[in-house]
């Protein structure tokens, strides 16, 4: 099994590479785009780089199974089996993509038994490619990283988004946990790409990260299992076990769960 992995990670960062190209080029040219709500944008690059992931995935492994952002919002997301499969969010950070800001990448996750077990986190700006084999550990360019070692929350680097719906009750309670989470921890950002936020906590850059209300599985499927190898904790908010179809998830280093999920459940 282990040289099957490393040969399925192999395709993956061939994969996420070569979207990473078109996201390069797209980066700097005028964007075509379309709204799929009220904020949630899409561009001609998300479905080209999707086509060219599952383009790319089909050849190799014909019987996987794939679950991809863009044709998920139009044909709804399939269900998570047992089969191996592929959760590809092709662009994480489209609105940063539309803007310019360069905190984007591209998201490869394998699942086998619906447990994350292959992921690959690619920022084409910023040339960083995040890989992370379940077992095997977690790497930045090739190199091992490690999650951060801190042990004080009021000295937490913490981050979080705002999410892309805007209806009062969701928009007050995201700013509610926000304002509890102020006092408590050094700081708080918000980056535009839950894929990388999840990265972040895995190299050591963040210590936490959660969010409540995200897109789909395409978002955390590939960051789950780089924090976990990088010796973080992925978990739901309230501090039970991860669901990756849930759209509800946190992070932290293996020292601030419990006064985390205190602060995001109180």
């Amino acid at each position: 099994m282990a040289a099957s992995l490393s040969d399925m990670l192999a395709v993956a960062v061939e994969a996420a590479k070569a979207a990473g190209e078109i996201i390069r080029k797209g980066f700097y040219q005028k964007k075509n785009v379309e709204h799929k709500g009220r904020v949630d944008l899409v561009t001609e690059t998300d479905k080209a780089c999707e086509e060219l992931i599952f383009n790319h995935l089909k050849k190799h492994y014909p019987d996987h199974k794939l679950i991809g952002e863009e044709t998920s919002s139009v044909f709804g997301t399939d269900e998570l089996t047992d089969h191996p499969t592929w959760i590809v969010d092709p662009l994480d950070g489209t609105t940063n993509f539309v803007h310019g800001f360069p905190f984007v990448c591209v998201s490869i996750g394998l699942t086998i038994g619906k447990i994350p077990t292959i992921g690959v986190i690619y920022n084409p700006i910023l040339n960083e490619l995040f890989t992370g084999v379940r077992g095997q550990g977690a790497f930045l360019n090739g190199l091992p990283i490690k999650a951060s070692s801190q042990d004080e929350l009021v000295k937490a680097l913490l981050v979080t988004e705002a999410g892309t719906t805007r209806d009062v009750a969701t928009v007050d309670g995201t700013t509610n946990r926000i304002n509890k989470l102020l006092f408590k921890v050094r700081s708080i950002r918000m980056c535009g790409s839950l894929a990388m936020n999840l990265c972040g906590v895995a190299c050591g850059r963040l210590d936490l990260c959660y969010e409540i209300g995200f897109g789909g599985p395409w978002d955390i499927a590939a960051g789950v299992v780089i924090v976990q190898e990088a010796g973080g904790l992925v978990f739901d908010p309230d501090g039970g076990e991860l669901n990756l179809m849930a759209r509800r998830a946190a992070a932290s280093n293996s020292h601030l769960k419990d006064e985390f999920v205190k602060i995001l459940t109180s």
